[in-house]
């Protein structure tokens, strides 16, 4: 009879106790192995609230956009893919030359992102960012 007691007090459960052990190896695992795709976005460094420079008019080659997607270079039409090889020609006249982009409140962000790009292509290191006319 004594047997039969302890076969009923001995009771068949899974091992438990290394269970967090492996949740916490498996979370750390991906946490590390897991890469954060992130948006880089335009790489501008703006200056601080206030900040006035003056700069010579000849140095500065102004670039309009307006409702339309139409842009102007120096008040002159010019199409959004010729941006770049007019800027690399500017450049190379005058290394000083800011471009200042200046759209219109209904400019669409995509017109004004292709122009940026195509400056960035050309290798324009100084471009000002004028706000919009309202």
């Amino acid at each position: 009879m004594a047997l039969k007691e302890k076969e009923r007090k001995e009771s068949v459960e899974p091992p438990t106790s290394s269970l967090a052990d492996i949740a916490f190896l498996l979370l750390i695992f991906f946490l590390v192995t897991t890469t954060v795709d992130t948006d880089k976005g335009l790489s501008l460094s703006l200056p601080e609230k206030g900040q006035v420079t003056e700069v010579r008019k000849k140095n500065i080659a102004n670039l309009l956009i307006n409702a339309n997607g139409q842009v102007m270079l120096n008040e002159e039409p010019i199409d959004i893919q010729m941006v770049r090889d007019r800027a690399r020609f500017m450049l190379q006249e005058n290394p000083l030359v800011i471009f200042s982009v200046k759209t219109d409140q209904k400019t669409k962000y995509d017109v004004y992102i292709d122009v940026i790009d195509q400056l960035k292509q050309a290798n324009a290191t100084r471009i000002s960012i004028a706000e919009p006319e309202f």
